[in-house]
């Protein structure tokens, strides 16, 4: 799931910079870490403390913990409709099919023990604010992809179930790098990202080739590479670089995530 901060912060500086090329500065000085992270860490801690309690009540302490983070960074850059239910009393789910349901999921498959506990506890902490059904679908998505890729399915075998299941993969690369655009939608976003890790060759290739495609780049990046993340673990030099972008509080929890769950994966 720590694949997701990663994608996050090398994706922020290219939302509305979109680049084509594949050769760019990995960790731009200027990159920062978005609202991709905060929640992806709020929805990591709302699974570790309903862990032992079979995560019972996980939705209500998802949205404790998201509104928690959200307190704490005011300023990330949230959707107008979610910035007003991290504010609110007693938030409601608005009937979004935005993909902010599957830029914060992937810590779901950490905490599964089967694909069903994946889909279970998806909806959990996703239809507390994105009850649309696309995007329920799109974070069901992502966080079954990476339960996939964690328990060494095929490329091939997640193609397989993501198309039977949830969304057609035939895109061409050459034709997104022209076409592709930004959109912040589930429906959009998270079938471009599932592509980019199925035809990447590595986990820094999988980030370089989901910049390349542009699009909304920072969450885009966070999606596909927390399926590169399980599927070939993040390189030490990557993981190194990660200290730089993050204050003192996010690189605690990173730290303390990518040490329990993360495949290193020596440098070549």
């Amino acid at each position: 799931m720590v694949g997701a901060i990663v994608g996050d912060i090398v994706g922020s500086i290219y939302e509305f910079n979109n680049t084509e090329r594949k050769d760019f500065i990995l960790f731009d000085p200027f990159c920062f870490f978005t609202d991709d992270s905060i929640m992806t860490f709020a929805i990591a801690e709302a699974l570790r403390k309903t862990e032992k309690k079979n995560f019972k009540s996980l939705s209500k302490q998802a949205i404790k913990e998201m509104q928690k983070f959200g307190k704490l960074y005011p300023d990330a850059n949230y959707g107008l409709s979610f910035r007003v239910w991290l504010k609110q009393k007693d938030p409601k789910p608005y009937n979004s099919y935005g993909n902010g349901s599957a830029m914060r999921v992937s810590p779901v498959a950490y905490f599964s023990k089967s694909l069903e506990d994946v889909k279970k506890l998806s909806r959990e902490v996703t239809s507390v604010s994105h009850n649309h059904i696309e995007g329920i679908k799109g974070a069901e998505a992502t966080s079954v992809a990476i339960w996939l890729a964690l328990n060494n399915h095929s490329k091939e075998e997640i193609k397989k179930y993501i198309e039977e299941n949830y969304y057609q993969l035939n895109f061409d690369y050459e034709e997104l790098k022209e076409k592709y655009y930004f959109n912040d939608t589930c429906q959009n976003t998270v079938p471009q990202a599932i592509y980019c890790f199925l035809i990447s060759t590595d986990f820094e290739d999988c980030l370089r080739t989901s910049v390349s495609i542009g699009g909304d780049t920072d969450t885009l990046c966070a999606i596909s590479c927390a399926i590169a993340e399980a599927y070939y673990g993040i390189p030490e030099k990557i993981h190194n670089q990660v200290a730089y972008f993050l204050d003192k509080r996010l690189l605690k929890l990173y730290n303390k995530y990518y040490k329990s769950s993360t495949k290193i994966c020596k440098d070549i």
